[in-house]
């Protein structure tokens, strides 16, 4: 399904998140919805649109479910476990983007990171060439069709997650800047296409993903599977965190290196990662022993 719009035109800032959690986790009559507007201003201590797209972006981000009840991933950063309540640290924007970007919840992100690159030669991209991929993917899925402003909307948004406004486009608002802006996944070219309009890249690139974290995405999205080949994880995880293949042949090894409980075979041509029967509490581990690390 692809889902367009919902954030009241703001991309999401970095206190909004564990402030939304906050709300239902305080919230003393559990019949009440948390995000009803009346009750949810005064209690945010923002504007009604803000209060709609706060609770937009904590769907997006995997954070709660569509009855607004907290995720295990959602408790384990932000309030339980507390492993890192404010993003301090980069695998939990790593974390973030992943989940950004597989729920599919805000369908532009994974679009983008997953889907329009898939047969390109070149990582540049603008607006016309986005809105007119999707109206492509509209039209042979048959599903119901977006609005121009919508797409621009979500455009939009989607560039300033990813890349800096410039001073004259800044507004109070973007003080707060989003969570994901220090990973450098999207960049500006500073050039316009016929249109006028600018110029991205997708820095597909060796990034810093610690070995830990990619291990946590990678059981997550191919959960009790026995044998994965090198190509679907080039083309989900490593997709969704803007990884060149160099890097990912590296984290495998890496992750192989560190956890014995992972072969990688290259066999023929054919590529597989091997994975052996894993404690329940594996994953959740990997997420302790990353952050304890980091204290």
């Amino acid at each position: 399904m692809l889902r367009f719009s919902g954030h009241d035109t703001f991309h999401c800032k970095e206190q909004w998140l564990l402030k939304g959690l906050k709300l239902i986790e305080n919230q003393g009559d559990k019949s009440e919805k948390p995000f009803e507007i009346q009750n949810a201003i005064p209690k945010l201590g923002v504007g009604k649109n803000m209060v709609r797209s706060i609770q937009h972006w904590l769907k997006a981000f995997n954070l709660i479910d569509d009855k607004n009840y907290i995720s295990i991933f959602g408790k384990r950063i932000f309030l339980e476990d507390k492993f890192d309540p404010y993003l301090e640290y980069e695998g939990s924007l790593w974390l973030m983007q992943y989940y950004l970007v597989k729920t599919n919840y805000a369908s532009i992100f994974k679009i983008i990171f997953n889907d329009f690159f898939n047969d390109k030669a070149t990582l540049e991209f603008s607006e016309k060439q986005i809105q007119g991929h999707i109206y492509r993917k509209i039209k042979r899925r048959k599903a119901r069709t977006v609005t121009e402003n919508t797409l621009k909307s979500d455009f939009k948004v989607f560039i300033k997650t990813y890349v800096t406004s410039s001073k004259q486009e800044k507004t109070i608002e973007d003080d707060f800047n989003a969570p994901l802006l220090g990973l450098n996944l999207i960049s500006d070219t500073k050039r316009k296409n016929d249109l006028g309009q600018n110029i991205y890249k997708l820095n597909r690139d060796s990034h810093n993903v610690p070995v830990e974290i990619f291990t946590y995405c990678l059981l997550d999205e191919f959960k009790n599977s026995q044998s994965i080949s090198f190509e679907d994880i080039r083309s989900s995880v490593a997709a969704y965190l803007c990884l060149n293949d160099e890097r990912l042949e590296s984290l495998i090894d890496e992750m192989c290196r560190t956890f014995d409980q992972f072969v990688y075979k290259d066999d023929a041509g054919i590529r597989q990662l091997q994975v052996k029967q894993l404690n329940p509490k594996f994953s959740n581990d990997l997420l302790k022993v990353y952050f304890e690390n980091e204290l």
